[in-house]
Formats: C-alpha cells, sequence, structure tokens
C-alpha cells in the first residue's frame, strides 16, 4: 500500500505574553510572527534557511501573505502548523499553512508567495539545482493534497444580494 502525501507539520509552540493585544488574545500582527516562524521550518527542512543564506548568497523574502483569522489564542495555548506547498518554480515558491489549537481547531490560514533573491544583487535568481529538486519533491509529494476552497481568493467581503461570504 502506497504512504499517502502528508501535509509538512514540524512547528509547535506555546502562546507568549508579548503576543498578546489589549484584549487579552492573541495580537492580529503576532499571527504573522507565528504563521512565518512555522514557514521557516519548512525552509529548514529543504536545506534554506540561515546556513543557506550564509553559504548562497540567497535567502527568500516574503513578497505577500493572505492571512484569515478564524479563532482566538490564549496565552499559554498550544499551538502547531501544517503545511503544504502549493506552488514552485526556479525562482518562488508558495505556502499555505493552517495554524492549529492543541484540539485540532483552525486558529489562522496564512498564503504566502516568497521569492528568492540574490541578496548582494537584490534581484530575484534561480535556485540551485539540488535545491530546486528538494522543492520540487516537496511540491510533488504535496500535489495530492487536498486544496481549501478559499485558496487564492485574497481579501473579500459578501455583498449585498451577491450570495457571496
Amino acid at each position: 500500500m502506497d504512504e499517502q502525501p502528508t501535509p509538512f507539520s514540524a512547528y509547535r509552540t506555546q502562546v507568549r505574553v508579548e503576543w498578546l493585544d489589549y484584549n487579552g488574545h492573541m495580537h492580529d500582527a503576532s499571527y504573522a510572527i507565528v504563521l512565518s516562524d512555522a514557514n521557516e521550518e519548512v525552509f529548514a527542512a529543504l536545506g534554506l534557511s540561515v546556513d543557506y543564506r550564509a553559504t548562497a548568497g540567497a535567502s527568500f523574502y516574503t513578497v505577500e501573505c493572505h492571512i484569515r483569522y478564524l479563532a482566538e489564542c490564549s496565552l499559554g495555548q498550544g499551538l502547531s502548523a501544517s503545511t503544504i506547498m502549493v506552488a514552485a518554480d526556479e525562482r518562488k515558491l508558495r505556502l499555505y499553512t493552517e495554524l492549529l489549537h492543541e484540539d485540532g481547531r483552525t486558529a489562522a490560514t496564512g498564503d504566502s508567495l516568497y521569492l528568492h533573491v540574490d541578496t548582494a544583487l537584490g534581484a530575484t535568481t534561480a535556485m540551485p539545482s539540488d535545491r530546486h529538486d528538494c522543492v520540487q519533491d516537496m511540491l510533488c509529494a504535496h500535489a495530492g493534497l487536498p486544496r481549501p476552497a478559499h485558496l487564492g481568493l485574497g481579501v473579500g467581503a459578501a455583498r449585498a444580494g451577491s450570495g457571496n461570504t
């Protein structure tokens, strides 16, 4: 029997006091930090984190991120992340990450686009073939995973009488 593909799931944390807002739950900006930290785990698994930047003179820059806030997070609450690589080529990759409460409820989702940048030139550049191969391996492993209906829709609000939400 073939092994079923699964999202990347290495990130675990607990809500910290510095992430809280004046309402006593996680501040909206803190969700971006947590989602970014979770995606850094993906980059590390692909060999594309801090050491890569130092040796290759290249890094991934976030150029777009759409966050959906779905549930409050409180001090000390355990969180984990589940990430799917949605798309990738030699110069960019797109990650969809769900931030999950310990009981499995989705607290937030992040849809992020990254560009591979030569840090000396400040311009996009192709990944080395060995790193691109690792990215393609993950992309292929995630190809059969279901995609949420909201993926790629961006910000929107229902219009009166449109039936859209």
